[in-house]
């Protein structure tokens, strides 16, 4: 019987040699005679380890790694596929305490099944929730996503079941969902490893958002610098076709449901909602004024859902275990699981889904292990490029929207980029500005102007001319751009200038306890 072993065709575990070192192990079994079943599976997200290869044994699999093609002749010798110890052996994969102590909800198969067996798919739980969905009216399957507690993993957080609710309740002769996989922010891939290593998760969530709201067609809107998601997506969703789970009759059912992925052109503004419904238009992404809301008059006019990749993948298991199960992780109004991605200066970097409600410092220490370089963190930004600075005094800030709120931040995506103390704060108040003025789609003033105003002005604060005129005029600009812009692009955009000036005021030249006094 051959033995199963497993190298991630993940894009992050392929940039570090994943395929040589998958070709390496085929032609050496070959050469040895040995008979092994080579599986391309996805990352464990344990980042720091990759490539990470995986012999399946009797009730377990153990994980070797970071293994390169050099090292793959070593490997056979020491007899690794009967579980042979070797300097890079790290024992059973779910013993690895940065994978055990995660509490995977939506990523439980990423990395444990080939991403494009419907079957493997199916024996880990797959289609169990689009099986209950089916027995459901559309109410039924909107008040289960409610009664979740869900909300948009993109980064608005606005409640899922509220925005479902609006659109099943509007009527209309044709509905979408539409997947956001515009995932654009810095330091984010949980999205991408999603689709790479367990597709059909994505496509059942897309599935039963559209029983639940009366939608017909979806489109997973892909950003296009992600080629090897592109060609799992289309590969699954013929697949998927094939099984029956798209098509006329969903599962026999006699409820249609098509879907395609269209591919972005590069913008980072049609990761707003708005302007990504004007791309797969056809037209210019740019940012539309609401009302009318996406939910009434979205794609082409007509009602439409549109959530990020990790909602909708949140969608199944909430079906098939019950909204109770869900909404039992997490804390306040923050309920289920987020998948963190840490990176950065950062010594263990990588995906860990846990509940709401760990802090920042557990997240940063016992994850993630303190900075690469060695030296102190100094701050994280959370939320994108957009987001804002924490320092490290907040560190003991829990893992929570209205906790992050009221201090002035965001989670966004759960995105977390780490820094130590060498980093220049004005220099990233400055990036975040520079940022804006080329990834603005120009269509408000406050965006299109303000950003380039700012990096002016910030300059000028670098050079020391005029320092609190030119802080006021700053402050003064990052509050137009919050308050007066079309959206959240230029909206955003002072959060990490404002908690630059706020936490670490010395880096632009200002008396530190003097300047954060006057805040």
């Amino acid at each position: 019987m051959a033995i199963r072993v497993y190298v991630p065709a993940d894009t992050t575990a392929a940039s570090v040699g994943a395929d040589r070192v998958a070709a390496a192990i085929a032609a050496e079994a070959e050469k040895r005679g040995e008979s092994i079943e080579l599986v391309r599976n996805g990352s464990r997200g344990m980042f720091w380890l990759e490539p990470l290869v995986e012999v399946e044994t009797e009730g377990e699999r153990l994980a070797y790694g970071p293994v390169s093609k050099s090292d793959v002749p070593s490997l056979f010798d020491a007899g690794f596929l009967d579980g042979g110890t070797h300097r890079l052996g790290l024992g059973p994969t779910a013993e690895i305490p940065y994978f055990k102590n995660q509490q995977r909800l939506t990523f439980a198969r990423v990395g444990l099944i080939d991403p494009l067996s419907i079957p493997e798919y199916e024996a880990h739980g797959g289609l169990s929730g689009l099986r209950k969905a089916i027995a459901c009216e559309p109410q039924q399957i909107v008040a289960q996503v409610k009664a979740s507690g869900l909300r948009g993993r993109g980064g608005a957080a606005f409640p899922t079941g509220i925005k479902w609710q609006t659109v099943l309740d509007t009527p209309a002769d044709q509905k979408y969902i539409v997947c956001n996989a515009d995932e654009g922010d810095s330091g984010t891939f949980a999205d991408r490893m999603l689709m790479e290593g367990d597709p059909y998760c994505l496509i059942e969530g897309m599935v039963i958002a559209g029983l639940g709201v009366g939608a017909t067609q979806g489109y997973i809107y892909l950003r296009s610098e992600y080629p090897r998601c592109w060609k799992v997506l289309n590969e699954a969703i013929e697949r998927a076709r094939e099984f029956g789970i798209l098509g006329p009759s969903v599962l026999g059912s006699g409820k249609a449901f098509e879907l395609e992925v269209r591919l972005g052109a590069g913008s980072y503004v049609c990761g707003e909602e708005t302007a990504l419904l004007e791309s797969l238009e056809g037209k210019r992404g740019e940012v539309r004024a609401k009302p009318p809301l996406p939910a009434i008059s979205g794609l082409f006019g007509k009602p439409t859902v549109v959530n990020n990749v990790i909602t909708l993948a949140s969608i199944p298991i909430i079906l098939a275990c019950g909204p109770e199960f869900y909404h039992d992780y997490g804390m306040g109004r923050s309920r289920g699981t987020l998948t963190w991605q840490l990176s950065g200066n950062i010594k263990r970097p990588g995906l860990i889904e846990r509940a709401f409600g760990l802090t920042l410092k557990e997240l940063l220490y016992d994850y993630g292990g303190g900075s690469a370089s060695g030296r102190p963190l100094r701050a994280v930004q959370a939320g994108g490029p957009l987001g804002a600075y924490v320092p490290a005094e907040d560190f003991d800030m829990p893992l929570d929207y209205e906790a992050f709120v009221e201090r002035g931040a965001m989670i966004g995506h759960g995105g977390i980029v780490a820094f130590d103390d060498t980093v220049n704060m004005l220099e990233m108040a400055r990036f975040a500005l520079e940022f804006c003025a080329e990834e603005s789609c120009g269509k408000c003033t406050p965006c299109r102007i303000g950003a380039v105003r700012g990096v002016e002005v910030i300059d000028r604060i670098k050079a020391g001319t005029d320092l609190e005129k030119n802080v006021q005029l700053l402050e003064s600009l990052c509050d137009t751009m919050q308050y007066g812009s079309l959206c959240a692009m230029g909206g955003m955009t002072p959060y990490p200038v404002v908690s630059a000036l706020k936490h670490f005021p010395e880096d632009f030249g200002l008396v530190g306890e003097r300047h954060r006094d006057k805040r």
